[in-house]
C-alpha cells in the first residue's frame, strides 16, 4: 500500500528555499507544489483525463496569492468535475470563452450589430429613431449588461420608468425592439434563448391613436394660416410639396433632385427610402412641377430638393413641418403625416377609386402580383387624381377666385 502523502503547511511553504534545482512537493489528492530557484512557488493539480486517461497538469495558482487552503479547495472542485467525467482544463477554457463572450456581447454592442443589419430594411430616419430610443431609455441602465444576463425583471424595471410617465407607445416599441435584439443574439450564437419574449404583457396597452389630422372642410383655414405664417422659403415649399404629393414626412424632406423628372412629371422614390422597401412613383401635378421649378432656383447647388439652411448638403429635418405647424397653433390638432389623411378623406368623398388612393398613399398590396399590375395600370389614372387634388388645394387656398 503506497505511503500517504505528507500534508504541507503554510509555514513550511513560506520558508521553502530552492537554490539550484527546483523542488516538487505533494500535498495529496493530486495537489503539488513546484518551487523554483527564482523563488516562485506554484500549485498544480495532476490528474488523469476522464476520457483519454492521459496524465494532465493544470496550474492552480501562485503562492502566496493563492494560499494552501484555497489551492486545496480548488482541487476538491476539480475532483468533483472529474467524478462527473468533466475535464477541469476544458471546463476552465470554456468558462474563459464564455466570460470573453460576455465582455464582447454587451447589450449596447449587440444592439448596434443588429441595427447595422436592420437599417438595410428600414428608412434612415426610422433607424435613427430606433437608436435614439435605445440610447435614451435602455442603454443608460442595461447597455453594459452582457446579453446573456438580460432578464425579464431587469427589462421590466427599466421600462417601468417610461411607463410611469405615460409613454405607453414608447414602452410598446421598446419591447418590440429589445425582442428583435435578443432574437438577433440567439440567431447569431451570442446567447441561447430569449427570456423577454413575453415581457410586453407586464405593461398597459397603449390606446390606438391615429395621426393627428383635420377634416377636409378645414383645409381652407389651414392654407390661409400657412400663407400668413413667417416661414423659411424652403420650409414653405416642403409643406406644399408634402401636401400635394400625399407623401410621408421623411420621403418628402429627403427628396433628391436625381429622383425628380420634370419632363416626365414624376418623382421616383427608391425602395431604400420607402417604409415598405418598394420603389414608389409619384405622378407630379402641374402645380407640383411649377413648385419644384421655383424650388430649384433657391437650391444653391444642393443635391436635395429641400436643403437645410444650415448645411447645403443635408436635407431639412423630417420634423421641420411638424415644428412649423406647432408654431402656427396646430399642436395637438395636426401633424404633417396628417396631410395624407386629409387627402385620403377628400379623394374618397369625391368618389375616386379606393385602389387608386391606396396606391397613391404607397400602401403595399398584399397580393404582389396584383401590386405589380397596379403600378403599371394605375399610374396614368393616378396622375388624373393627383391633378384633381392639386387643383382642389389651390381652390381651397383661394375660395373666392
Amino acid at each position: 500500500m503506497p505511503k500517504p502523502a505528507t500534508k504541507l503547511s503554510h509555514t513550511q511553504i513560506a520558508g521553502l528555499v530552492c537554490k539550484n534545482k527546483e523542488k516538487l512537493l505533494t500535498d495529496g489528492n493530486g495537489l503539488t507544489l513546484r518551487v523554483r530557484p527564482n523563488g516562485s512557488k506554484v500549485f498544480y493539480f495532476q490528474y488523469s483525463h476522464p476520457l483519454t486517461k492521459k496524465r494532465t497538469k493544470l496550474q492552480v495558482g501562485k503562492f502566496p496569492h493563492c494560499s494552501l487552503k484555497q489551492a486545496r479547495k480548488t482541487v476538491l472542485e476539480y475532483r468533483y468535475l472529474l467524478d462527473r467525467k468533466i475535464d477541469p482544463k476544458s471546463h476552465l477554457a470554456q468558462q474563459k470563452e464564455e466570460e470573453l463572450n460576455e465582455e464582447n456581447n454587451l447589450l449596447a454592442n449587440v444592439a448596434e450589430e443588429w441595427l447595422e443589419v436592420k437599417k438595410h430594411s428600414v428608412t434612415k430616419d426610422y433607424a435613427q429613431d430606433i437608436l435614439r430610443s435605445l440610447e435614451l431609455h435602455v442603454f443608460p441602465s442595461l447597455g453594459t449588461v452582457p446579453i446573456s444576463k438580460i432578464t425579464a425583471p431587469k427589462v421590466i424595471k427599466v421600462l417601468r420608468v417610461v411607463e410611469s410617465k405615460g409613454n405607453l407607445e414608447t414602452v410598446k416599441r421598446l419591447c418590440q425592439r429589445l425582442n428583435e435584439v435578443i432574437d438577433f443574439a440567439v440567431n447569431t450564437g451570442k446567447t441561447f434563448s430569449n427570456p423577454i419574449s413575453k415581457v410586453h404583457v407586464a405593461f398597459k396597452k397603449p390606446k390606438a391613436q391615429n395621426m393627428k389630422s383635420i377634416p377636409p372642410s378645414e383645409l381652407p383655414e389651414l392654407l390661409q394660416t400657412i400663407s400668413r405664417a413667417y416661414l423659411n422659403r424652403v420650409t414653405r415649399c416642403l409643406i406644399e410639396f408634402q401636401l400635394h404629393t400625399m407623401s410621408r414626412p421623411s420621403e418628402a424632406s429627403n427628396a433628391l433632385w436625381e429622383e425628380v423628372d420634370l419632363e416626365q412629371k414624376t418623382w421616383t422614390i427608391p425602395a431604400n427610402r420607402m417604409k415598405r422597401r418598394r420603389e414608389h412613383i409619384v405622378p407630379l401635378s402641374e402645380y407640383c412641377v411649377e413648385l419644384l421649378r421655383f424650388t430649384k432656383t433657391i437650391r444653391r447647388g444642393s443635391p436635395y430638393v429641400f436643403p437645410s439652411p444650415i448645411d447645403n448638403f443635408k436635407p431639412l429635418n423630417s420634423q421641420t413641418v411638424n415644428a412649423a405647424l406647432k408654431r402656427m397653433g396646430y399642436q395637438g390638432k395636426l401633424v404633417s403625416h396628417g396631410f395624407r389623411s386629409i387627402a385620403s378623406t377628400a379623394l374618397n368623398e369625391e368618389g375616386f377609386d379606393f385602389n387608386l388612393i391606396e396606391s397613391a398613399l404607397a400602401h403595399v398590396d398584399s397580393n404582389q402580383t396584383r401590386a405589380a399590375y397596379n403600378r403599371a395600370t394605375y399610374l396614368e389614372r393616378r396622375r388624373e387624381m393627383m391633378n384633381w387634388w392639386s387643383l382642389h388645394i389651390v381652390d381651397a387656398k383661394n375660395p373666392y377666385l
